[in-house]
């Protein structure tokens, strides 16, 4: 197992693929892969108007809002719902109609895409239980944190994150309510 902490100053911003906004990319796999060809990636958008999320062929997606009041998707297939800092995830496929209408203002989201077939993925807080045992875990702080990782102390600044990777990728010993857990495995 291997960790090492990405930070927030570090993180690569280039503009969404409808380019109607920014991104800004924590981690991607393989290293260096664009949006046609990653096989998985997190990343975190500012949002400031209503609009059309962009098309991603055979992605699956998971999206939660980080700030603002929060967001309302209508995804083709789904019943309409409302995002909010304090609600839960939402998945869907990423090759759907999906649009998006804010409730009160920008937001920041955190974004989850992992490639139908070769990847999956599972976005909570990190006061919720692990599954399993991944092949990648990534922790990103929304506030500062200090993490246990069984015996060594990490701290992240906000919007760090913590990447773990290999078969024992660490977990952190005991919840931190201001932080997400993404876990990502092979399909």
């Amino acid at each position: 197992m291997s960790h090492r902490i990405l930070k927030a100053a570090d993180h690569r911003r280039m503009p969404w693929k409808n380019g109607r906004g920014e991104t800004v990319e924590i981690a991607v796999h393989p290293q260096g892969a664009g949006l046609a060809d990653f096989g998985w990636r997190v990343s975190m958008a500012g949002v400031s108007e209503d609009g059309d999320f962009s098309i991603f062929p055979q992605i699956d997606r998971t999206l939660a809002v980080l700030t603002g009041e929060g967001i309302e998707l209508d995804v083709q297939g789904q019943a309409r719902r409302r995002l909010t800092p304090e609600s839960g995830p939402l998945a869907f496929p990423a090759d759907v109609p999906t649009s998006a209408r804010l409730l009160g203002g920008p937001i920041t989201d955190l974004n989850v895409m992992t490639r139908r077939g070769a990847f999956t993925h599972r976005l909570s807080r990190l006061t919720e239980a692990a599954v399993g045992a991944p092949g990648w875990r990534l922790v990103l702080a929304t506030a500062p944190v200090v993490l246990d990782l069984a015996g060594a102390t990490v701290a992240l600044d906000q919007l760090d994150a913590l990447f773990c990777e290999g078969p024992d990728a660490a977990l952190p010993v005991g919840p931190a309510a201001d932080a997400w857990l993404i876990e990502i495995d092979r399909a």
